[in-house]
């Protein structure tokens, strides 16, 4: 398995006349696999919410998603599985999936009671996961319809943090309307996972069979972007790097040494990371001119070696007799950006009071989605502007939706 490593740049010509231009620098980085390598084993670890408001068809539908996960579990393979209502109980220890019936019994006896830690959820989840995570790739899978009323929001941040230094991957699930969107959020981002909003109880099995298939994918791990930039150019100082897909994340840049560092997690085999870095370039000598360096840092969970790809130079076209030429495909990654970040804007404003505000963000968000073709998150967009912009509140299902068309393209 090796790293798929390729870059773009907004526009590959620059102006030999211009003291300073503005770039973006699409990258995209994937796992490649060969026919050779050896399956990679998947450690899962399943931590589901059964406090209360479970009760009836929530809880049944959500037991018979996990079952089927159970179901797709291969030899090899690891499972562990953490129930939490105010309280958390491992139901399975991390173990190798040898007897998929005991364990789907397991899950068949959860029952519906009490209020909601996901804190401790997810702190036993992540002892049970990391017991397992050698030569293997390892994904927490937590589900909650509920706010952290037992816990500790802050304790939930660490928590994610830590994982993500073990190299183990937090995916939230939210199912229903009432949880807290921010706290998920910023869980699955700090974890290197994704968000899932589960609206109604009949798409849990979808939901769940979605984001196995996504850790399935995953061939390398660990992974960090490595770059260094020319004397001439510098990364933007407000939000200068993001990830585009597949979700929308803001990143963190670290120095390192003479590098900068960014930590990506998980690279799939079916789609890549798409990294957007916002760069400014200082005039430089007509010609062909390298401006940075790319590689990538990551681990082989089958060896548990850490490698590193080969460089990659990113270089610019300087002429007198400027034109530009643009790419595309970068053009949609800054698009999905800025639907991104228009969204959060609209909803910074209708926290603030700021109705207006939100509105006309929203219509620039919906007007951004159209230009990219993004059909779903437009009409999402329109339809919540049109309900401020007629005096409704947003409902709680309003809010997540927005959120979700914000950070990805709907399927």
């Amino acid at each position: 398995m090796k790293v798929g490593l390729q870059s773009a740049l907004s526009d590959t010509n620059l102006d030999a006349n211009q003291g300073s231009s503005q770039r973006q620098l699409a990258i995209s980085i994937s796992a490649v696999p060969d026919i050779s390598d050896p399956s990679v084993p998947l450690n899962l670890c399943l931590v589901l919410d059964h406090s209360g408001s479970m009760k009836g068809q929530p809880l049944e539908t959500v037991k018979q998603a996990a079952q089927r996960l159970v179901e797709r579990l291969s030899p090899g393979d690891r499972i562990s599985i953490v129930g939490f209502d105010h309280k958390a109980k491992v139901l399975v220890s991390n173990q190798l999936i040898d007897n998929p019936v005991s364990v789907k019994a397991q899950i068949n006896q959860l029952q519906a009671n009490g209020g909601t830690a996901i804190d401790e959820g997810l702190r036993l989840g992540i002892e049970e996961l990391s017991k397992g995570k050698k030569e293997a790739v390892s994904q927490l899978f937590l589900l909650t319809d509920g706010e952290n009323e037992h816990g500790d929001n802050n304790r939930c941040l660490k928590l994610a943090q830590l994982a993500s230094g073990y190299n183990l991957t937090l995916n939230m699930l939210g199912f229903g309307d009432s949880w807290n969107q921010d706290l998920l959020e910023q869980i699955a981002d700090a974890g290197n996972g994704s968000l899932t909003y589960i609206q109604h109880p009949g798409a849990a099995v979808d939901a769940f069979g979605r984001l196995f298939q996504r850790a399935q994918a995953v061939g390398l791990t660990n992974a960090h972007l490595i770059l260094a930039l020319a004397p001439q150019v510098r990364l933007a100082e407000l939000k200068p790097i993001a990830q585009v897909a597949p979700d929308a994340i803001e990143l963190t840049v670290q120095p390192e040494a003479e590098w900068l560092s960014v930590r990506l997690g998980d690279l799939m085999t079916d789609a890549p990371r798409v990294i957007l870095a916002n760069l400014y370039i200082s005039k430089l000598p007509e010609g062909q001119q390298a401006i940075a360096k790319l590689r990538v840092r990551y681990s082989d969970p089958v060896s548990g070696t850490s490698l590193r790809s080969e460089m990659l130079t990113v270089t610019t076209q300087v002429l007198s007799a400027y034109q530009p030429a643009l790419d595309p495909q970068v053009q949609q990654y800054i698009l999905a950006l800025a639907k991104y970040r228009q969204t959060q804007i609209a909803e910074s404003k209708l926290q603030q009071g700021d109705r207006s505000g939100a509105v006309t963000m929203l219509q620039m968000a919906a007007k951004t989605a159209l230009q990219m073709g993004d059909k779903n998150a437009a009409t999402v967009l329109q339809e919540n502007l049109t309900r401020l912009q007629s005096g409704e509140e947003l409902s709680e299902s309003d809010r997540k939706k927005t959120r979700i068309v914000s950070k990805t393209i709907l399927q």
